[in-house]
């Protein structure tokens, strides 16, 4: 039986704050020593009282507006109330009924087509610490690091409208486009400091009530994301076609095995018995704070690629990949920018080499764009030096590697690998006469009309010159004089 999929994500966002929400303690955690960075509100100890951190506040409201939330003219923290080892006090101060911001919404393409994902709510809280687990032959156990214990959090909180795991995907990559472009956080999953949340459930597609829903906890990259929901789709589908129940739970995912498994019975809101944080007051949002924040937000992925399909003439997809990430698209246009008064087809031509051969190299060297080492101008100097003819295409490719790894000059670097084409048209005439005298089938084949003969000629001039000719020259003088023994 075929079933409709609705999932639910809930991301979390580690702001990029000096300090932690609700103490002075730094909230720089990575690389620390354990147990370094702490104090008696990070541990919960009695009697410690939490302060707002106004900086928290304004990253999330900055958030806010970006995904086109309302801004609540008042907000407030609550306790929510569990027990687990990584919460020391046993209650983690987050927000309840009154959330910084709702009703938002994110804005994806699929297949071409575009799809609204709503935002229900986005509310702060802190983080917890960290549990460290040992698994030795003769003893488990776990440790705690209480360094991470605090640090803002932010939680962007979806409608159920996703249909598939690629959708969540999709809204994963664009959610972490905007977080970067806004600088509120780093994004990064790996490091825990952008982690999600699936809530999945399957429905018969007449049924108009959704189906019961399962949590899928910590995922930390978009691969486990789409594996973790691919693998619950197929599950409870086979559950609900063999007349099984699917049970309301959290379930975590092996990333070894591509499996989910059950973890614990979901809890419900009640069993978190939320009530305000008596030690913090009722906060107003002063609407002159949010213009200012309004302000200072910079154009955003989704804006940026639109001007650069109207100012570069550059298509639509191709301009989606170059904006997902700010550090692309910021050396997209300082490429552009090093070649005043340059024409749509330089722009294009940037373009294709970042989505081609760029990306191919980050790829390889496992090497992110912000550590990667052309410049700007070194990679107009390439491009120039193909466009005058001085390098081919595969020389190119050779030099911009070099060029990735050690941000050398492309004149530099082609002249120390001897790859600049120093053959010119009169030395290339009579290597093309010798090529033509030794392959008398291949004019025969031309002469009746198999063009492709071209290729083959051009390759045995290029191998004689040792791959310093222009190709283009080559194939101009190998068709002029292929056309003077046709006219014979």
């Amino acid at each position: 039986m075929n079933y409709q999929t609705v999932i639910g994500l809930e991301v979390h966002v580690q702001l990029l704050t000096k300090s932690k929400m609700f103490c002075n303690c730094s909230a720089k955690y990575q690389s620390k020593p354990t147990n370094s960075i702490v104090c008696p509100i990070c541990l919960g100890l009695p009697g410690s009282l939490p302060n707002i951190n106004q900086m928290a506040i304004n990253l999330g409201i900055k958030t806010s507006l970006a995904l086109n939330c309302s801004v609540s003219s008042y907000t407030k923290f609550d306790r929510k109330n569990y027990s687990y080892p990584d919460l020391m006090k046993g209650y983690q101060i987050s927000q309840f009924d009154m959330p910084l911001a709702s009703n938002g919404k994110v804005t994806i393409l699929i297949n071409n087509e575009e799809y609204s994902i709503r935002i229900n709510r986005l509310h702060l809280e802190e983080d917890v610490a960290k549990l460290i687990h040992r698994n030795d032959k003769n003893n488990s156990y776990s440790l705690l690091d209480i360094n991470r214990s605090g640090v803002p959090l932010m939680e962007i909180v979806t409608e159920p409208d996703i249909r598939s795991p690629e959708e969540a995907r999709e809204y994963l990559i664009k959610l972490r486009s905007i977080i970067k472009y806004l600088g509120v956080g780093t994004g990064n999953m790996e490091e825990g400091s952008f982690r999600c949340d699936a809530n999945i459930s399957l429905k018969k597609i007449s049924d108009k009530n959704l189906g019961t829903k399962v949590e899928i906890k910590n995922l930390n990259s978009l691969r486990s994301v789409y594996k973790s929901l691919k693998y619950e789709i197929e599950r409870q589908s086979d559950c609900l076609n063999s007349g099984k129940e699917i049970i309301q739970e959290t379930r975590g995912w092996l990333e070894d095995k591509n499996i989910t498994i059950s973890q614990r019975t979901k809890e419900y809101a009640s069993d978190y018995r939320y009530f305000p944080e008596p030690d913090l007051p009722l906060i107003k949002i002063d609407k002159n704070i949010i213009g200012s924040i309004k302000k200072s937000i910079p154009e955003l992925p989704e804006e940026k690629s639109k001007r650069f399909q109207q100012i570069y003439g550059i298509s639509k997809y191709n301009s989606d990949l170059l904006v997902i990430n700010k550090h692309n698209a910021d050396f997209f246009e300082n490429t552009i920018a090093s070649k005043p008064n340059s024409s749509n087809k330089f722009a294009k031509t940037v373009s294709n080499w970042m989505l081609g051969e760029l990306n191919k190299l980050i790829k390889k060297h496992e090497i992110i764009i912000e550590n990667q080492k052309i410049t700007p101008l070194n990679f107009k100097k390439l491009l120039d030096l193909i466009d005058t003819g001085s390098i081919n295409n595969a020389s190119a490719k050779i030099i911009f590697e070099e060029m990735f790894l050690n941000g050398d000059n492309p004149e530099k670097i082609a002249n120390n690998k001897n790859l600049i084409q120093t053959f010119n048209a009169d030395d290339i005439e009579p290597i093309i006469k010798e090529i033509l005298q030794e392959n008398p089938k291949a004019i025969s084949d031309f002469l009746t009309g198999n063009e492709n003969v071209v290729k083959f000629l051009l390759g045995q001039v290029m191998k004689n010159t040792k791959g310093k000719a222009n190709p283009k020259v080559i194939e101009e003088l190998l068709i002029n004089q292929l056309r003077e023994l046709n006219n014979k």
